[in-house]
């Protein structure tokens, strides 16, 4: 968060997904609607703009102990189709003892996000059940939930009246309230959309209690072949005093990735 914003700027406390994704493509992805009239148009805006058929990364995850000791993973993150209907794989390379453990999710228009996960150790693929969806993916500050497209329909939204400067940049505020109370861990979320460039500049997710349990905080802003988008995300789990910072080694546009690489079958073939 920018030192020397003047304006009002949301608190972080002592001590957050990235999108990995979202995560991991909303993160790197995240666009936005110019003059955009109401809270929705601007989070659809930020979702939506991102035209490309397919995208592979390389990325870096630096996953921290309340103590600071660091731990690094490294993965690759293939997506193909548009939004509401994406399929993304995330898949470790390093370190050795996660490497080839594979996260696959699939999103449809009007029907919740499905979740497979593959691990070598037992060699099997396994569906990633709703009740799970609040827990740490890779042991990261990342729940499955925030690392998942979310459908725009599953919230309602809130313009509020404050315009912060983050990363330099004006902001506006939306609040995302879930329309049925099972279909997000969060009873709301404050997104901090820039108002010059296309992305989420800043969130923060509130538990059910009302508590704010995670906040993330994008940086290091880049435009790839017409698309702006965040080169680190750190995300921070407040109550655990533990944050995790992903960052974008590398990025691929269209490069004609198969539909066949993206069902839960094909997990336990990959090389």
């Amino acid at each position: 968060m920018n030192s020397a914003a003047p304006i009002r700027m949301p608190r972080r406390d002592a001590h957050p997904s990235v999108a990995l994704l979202s995560l991991v493509l909303w993160v790197f992805f995240a666009l936005s609607a110019f003059g955009a009239p109401d809270a929705k148009s601007i989070l659809a805006g930020v979702y939506q703009q991102d035209t490309s058929q397919d995208a592979t990364l390389r990325a870096t995850l630096d996953v921290m102990d309340k103590d600071g000791r660091a731990a690094r993973k490294r993965f690759t993150l293939l997506r193909v189709g548009p939004f509401g209907g994406r399929k993304t794989l995330v898949r470790f390379t390093d370190p050795p003892e996660l490497r080839g453990v594979s996260l696959l999710s699939i999103n449809q228009l009007g029907v919740p996000a499905r979740l497979w996960i593959y691990t070598p150790e037992t060699e099997r693929v396994r569906s990633i059940a709703p009740r799970e969806n609040s827990e740490r993916f890779a042991g990261s500050d990342f729940t499955y939930e925030d690392i998942v497209e979310r459908p725009l329909d599953d919230f309602s939204y809130r313009l509020l009246p404050e315009e912060d400067i983050i990363e330099n940049r004006k902001t506006s505020k939306v609040e995302a309230t879930p329309t049925a109370p099972d279909s997000s861990q969060y009873k709301f979320i404050y997104y901090w959309v820039a108002q010059d460039v296309p992305c989420i500049l800043y969130e923060e997710m509130y538990d059910q209690d009302g508590r704010k349990v995670r906040a993330m905080h994008a940086s290091g802003l880049r435009k790839v072949s017409g698309i702006w988008g965040a080169r680190k995300t750190e995300m921070s789990s407040l109550i655990e005093g533990t944050k995790t910072v992903l960052t974008i080694d590398e990025i691929h546009l269209n490069t004609g990735l198969h539909d066949s690489l993206f069902t839960p079958e094909a997990l336990e073939k990959l090389p």
